[in-house]
């Protein structure tokens, strides 16, 4: 299996790169209601899902199913527009492979984007939150061998959200006036 993954992410790097050669430092995962976020990336270069082998198919609507790679305020940037959810069938190998192959490209960075609901009775449709944590219900997508230049075997979870990253997006929210005050907190941590 491992060196069959291996492959499969090099097909999936050289159809990438036979695109756009150029490195890109940060990726970025959009969910639903972010997906004309892409349009803002300059000199972008747009590759369908289909044409990138070993890649699964969006099957959500709304979701564009492509990579745009390009510019965005000055960093090189490669954005998912529509990703893969378990829900559609997908194994959990299948829905990581997207972010194995950003990190096969050089990204440095990951961001993620997504719609989600709370049973908090406060929140309203549009509210803000900046995620700290989170609870895996799903399963473990780093299952069966695990080849080394994919990356440690278990991953340090500890910090799964870069404190540094978080801080930049609340420094950002307050420039905009935007309120994050619902962030989810973890009992264990401050």
């Amino acid at each position: 299996m491992s060196q069959a993954l291996v492959q499969q992410l090099k097909e999936s790097v050289q159809d990438i790169q036979q695109k756009y050669p150029t490195p890109v430092k940060i990726g970025i995962i959009l969910g639903s209601g972010l997906g004309a976020f892409h349009e803002l990336v300059e000199n972008r270069v747009e590759i369908s899902y289909q044409t990138i082998r070993n890649f699964p198919i969006s099957t959500v609507e709304g979701h564009a199913g492509k990579l745009v790679l390009g510019d965005f305020q000055g960093k090189k940037v490669v954005v998912m527009s529509g990703r893969f959810h378990h829900y559609e069938g997908y194994n959990l190998q299948q829905v990581v492979f997207p972010v194995r192959t950003m990190a096969q490209l050089g990204i440095q960075t990951l961001i993620v984007t997504n719609a989600a609901g709370g049973i908090n009775k406060a929140f309203v449709p549009g509210d803000l939150m900046l995620i700290e944590d989170h609870i895996n219900f799903l399963g473990n997508p780093l299952l069966g061998a695990n080849p080394a230049n994919l990356g440690p075997r278990f991953p340090d979870m500890s910090k799964a959200y870069t404190p540094r990253l978080r801080e930049i997006a609340l420094n950002a929210a307050k420039k905009l006036n935007l309120d994050l005050s619902w962030r989810i907190r973890c009992p264990h941590r401050p």
